[in-house]
């Protein structure tokens, strides 16, 4: 079995987090503006639970998880964990504080080297960090393996051995290796067949009971996340535009765009609609991350935008307890 450690007493807080990228152009590639991938968002995750990131592709949400364990380095904003502000941290302490974050990618075929058996790729994370004896390494590999359901014999075989569920469970097993506390999955099952992304989740809601991980969950699938997460965060254009519990949000969602996201859903019984989702469905357009709106970014696509809409940006505003929205209409 794992052996849990001793878990941060703070929370993973995210504050005015921001991501921008260069756009070069011209003749000699001088820098021309910037894409806002991740524009001054903020969430928090309380310890042992999990909070969803959901948004269409292009809408920075992968780009937000990625920078909260720097592997992409943060533009500004903090990130604190286990009482540091990690997002100002030097290379060196950084690397011990990776020991607690790790992360699962969306491409369980992309993200392992197919030159490495199973068990050499479980067991780099370990050999990076010095930890333990060769024999050490070895019985921590297998007992990783023995976790996410993978037999002993597969430490022998190579990614192109495996099947894609198999792969992911090899990812999930070299994101454990080092015993942390928090992941980031990133929409972990989205390559994989519904039957094998039933099986994965479970696996993964199975050790955050026993192990009290903190999950930051990633995904473009709104129903996934309504069944797995404590607290979901909309996120569009680099910003996030509605947060609130998993529950508050599916009953009470107040942006038009997270009512659009909802009525897209499909329901079994004809004429059954989510809450709020009539007057949006069938919006247009998409999102272009490199055309940044003026006002509020959903403007463009808003079938209730207003004249402000076009102008003003809107701040995020409490409508309820915990329930936050960035929307003119709130106003």
């Amino acid at each position: 079995m794992l052996q849990e450690k001793e878990k941060p007493s703070e929370e993973i807080r995210v504050v005015g987090l921001q991501k921008y990228f260069p756009i070069f152009g011209g003749i000699f590639k001088r820098r021309i503006g910037e894409t806002r991938a991740v524009d001054h968002i903020s969430f928090s995750i309380r310890r042992g639970e999990t909070f969803g990131l959901v948004g269409e592709s292009g809408s920075g949400k992968t780009t937000a998880g990625k920078t909260v364990v720097r592997l992409y380095e943060p533009t500004g904003g903090e990130i604190w964990f286990g009482g540091e502000n990690i997002a100002r941290l030097p290379r060196a302490d950084l690397k011990r504080m990776r020991r607690m974050m790790q992360i699962v990618f969306q491409d369980p075929t992309s993200s392992l080297n197919p030159r490495m058996t199973v068990g050499d790729i479980v067991a780099e994370p370990l050999i990076i960090h010095k930890t333990g004896s060769r024999l050490e390494r070895r019985k921590r590999v297998l007992e990783v393996l023995n976790v996410v359901q993978l037999a002993e014999d597969y430490t022998r075989r190579y990614p192109h051995e495996l099947s894609g569920g198999e792969k992911q469970r090899v990812g999930i097993a070299r994101a454990l290796a080092l015993n942390p506390v928090f992941l980031v999955l990133d929409e972990p099952t989205s390559s994989l067949d519904v039957s094998v992304q039933a099986k994965v989740i479970s696996l993964l809601v199975d050790l955050q009971k026993r192990l009290g991980l903190t999950f930051l969950y990633i995904s473009h699938d709104i129903v996934l996340v309504k069944n797995i997460a404590d607290k979901v965060g909309v996120m569009y254009y680099g910003k996030i535009i509605e947060m609130a519990g998993t529950d508050e949000l599916f009953n009470n969602p107040f942006h038009p765009y997270t009512q659009t996201l909802l009525s897209a859903v499909p329901t079994i019984e004809e004429g059954v609609k989510l809450p709020h989702s009539g007057e949006l469905e069938g919006v247009e357009g998409g999102v272009d991350i490199t055309s940044m709106p003026v006002g509020c970014r959903f403007y463009p696509r808003c079938k209730l935008r207003m004249d402000i809409c076009n102008v003003n940006t809107p701040e995020p505003k409490e409508v309820s307890k915990g329930h936050w929205v960035a929307c003119h209409l709130q106003t």
